[in-house]
């Protein structure tokens, strides 16, 4: 399976953080593909800066590809794909990340109940 981790469970998953069951499990299966969103590392590098979140972004992305993540750039085909999205979510970078799942047919692993709105490619593990 390709998985697209969402924000709240890269920096719990980086920080050594307790995530839930079924978000661990995903993302220690050897098999599935998973991938961390530069639009995650842009929404932390934003709060870091406003001083809402306590994390080294760049020790972060050097754990994501310690741990085999692969980076996922934004493109302007997942900046135009959120145009089509119907307004279930106001929250800009969870609307790219269902943007960007959508365009590169990952699944998107996410605690955000409201995102389950966007169809069967949300996974959700609260």
């Amino acid at each position: 399976m390709r998985v697209l981790v969402d924000t709240h469970f890269l920096v719990w998953w980086a920080a050594g953080r307790r995530i839930p069951k079924r978000a661990a499990s995903l993302i220690q299966d050897p098999a599935n593909e998973l991938y961390a969103s530069a639009a995650s590392v842009w929404e932390i590098a934003i709060k870091v800066g406003l001083g809402r979140l306590d994390v080294d972004p760049v020790e972060l992305v050097r754990a994501l590809d310690d741990g085999g993540f692969t980076a996922l750039p934004v493109t302007t085909q997942h900046a135009i794909a959120v145009a089509a999205l119907p307004e279930i979510h106001r929250d800009p970078f969870d609307r790219l990340l269902v943007a960007q799942s959508r365009v590169e047919n990952l699944c998107l692993l996410t605690q955000d109940q409201v995102l389950d709105g966007y169809g069967a490619m949300v996974i959700r593990s609260d």
